[in-house]
């Protein structure tokens, strides 16, 4: 068993740095941290010890089959991609195979959420294969900042789903959701825990409503516990909220951001103030040729004029570094 591991972490180092223990407690949900397991086969328990055996077996079969499927280069990922998109089977199950590691690394981040580890890998393979078929290589940037996303959500969904001891519609939920942030905010500033009365005055609606929805809030506590240990976001905020995008997404995005700042400092101030307002960078909000010009002092027509001579400029820059203008403003 020790000589296998071995032989998967050589493969990959960070998807499988765990011991023995550790790593069964991760993979099996329902049988504490690794010291409550350590200390329950010790004392020979065989269901513990059947269970994982089992578990570790199959988790590092998958780990060695997937280690050997090389990851791609940024090259690589654009030609084998085009071709995905023109159909080709071989393809896109090259694609999917060379990111299979990339599904463990994100499914690890969701232990002891009430799925094994197998099932978060399998959702997030899931995941996986829908960026595949989503990915437009022609945007410039590295799959694995795309597929992370379409893994996240997947795996999300599916501790939602699985682990929730009360479906409610999403209506029900998003109105509870209401309740449940302004109590927090409201905890915040009182040295109590808020009553259905102060959350119900804060938030201009009938205390009967309030107490009712928090008694719901009281039979499926699962909702509100953070999705990730390394995220503060409740599984009933990423419910409510179908625009959610995961912190550690953001920071990925970091790079696409900061590319966009790059390119767009190619061009002049009046060009660069014209694309920023025009088709909502840099924090801005999409406006309409009127609007830019009525927000910067100019008419319609030299705002189009501008537009037109700044995207031209643009295009030029991002040719020379082999990317399309789709880049910068068709992003997901």
């Amino acid at each position: 068993m020790n000589r296998k591991l071995n032989e998967v972490t050589e493969l990959e180092p960070s998807m499988v740095d765990l011991d023995d223990a550790e790593f069964f407690a991760s993979a099996l949900p329902g049988t504490g941290n690794a010291s409550t397991v350590e200390d329950k086969a010790e004392e020979g328990d065989p269901r513990l010890q059947a269970e994982f055996q089992k578990t570790l077996d199959a988790t590092q079969l998958y780990l060695s089959e997937i280690g050997f499927s090389p990851l791609l280069s940024a090259d690589e990922e654009k030609f084998y991609s085009r071709k995905a998109q023109k159909g080709c089977g071989k393809s896109r199950n090259r694609m999917i195979e060379s990111n299979l590691r990339l599904v463990v690394k994100i499914a690890r981040r969701y232990n002891n959420r009430g799925l094994a580890l197998l099932d978060l890998i399998e959702e997030g393979n899931l995941g996986l294969i829908r960026a595949v078929e989503k990915f437009d290589p022609e945007r410039g940037f590295r799959f694995s900042t795309y597929a992370t996303w379409w893994i996240r959500q997947t795996i999300e969904r599916a501790i939602m789903n699985q682990t929730r001891t009360i479906r409610l519609p999403i209506h029900v939920v998003k109105e509870l959701n209401i309740y449940l942030r302004a109590g927090r905010e409201l905890a915040q500033r009182l040295d109590h825990e808020p009553t259905a009365e102060e959350i119900a005055e804060i938030l201009n609606k009938p205390i009967a409503d309030v107490s009712r929805m928090l008694k719901l809030n009281e039979k499926i506590s699962s909702v509100d516990t953070p999705i990730s240990s390394e995220s503060d976001k409740a599984l009933l905020d990423v419910i409510a909220d179908d625009e959610y995008v995961d912190p550690d997404f953001r920071v990925q995005d970091e790079d696409i951001r900061l590319s966009v700042i790059r390119w767009l400092n190619e061009l002049s101030c009046k060009q660069r103030e014209v694309l920023v307002r025009r088709f909502g960078l840099m924090g801005h909000e999409p406006s309409t040729l009127e609007d830019v010009g009525r927000e910067i002092g100019l008419t319609r027509e030299r705002v189009r004029q501008i537009q037109v001579e700044a995207l031209r400029r643009l295009k030029d820059v991002l040719a020379s570094q082999d990317l399309s203008i789709e880049a910068l403003f068709h992003r997901k």
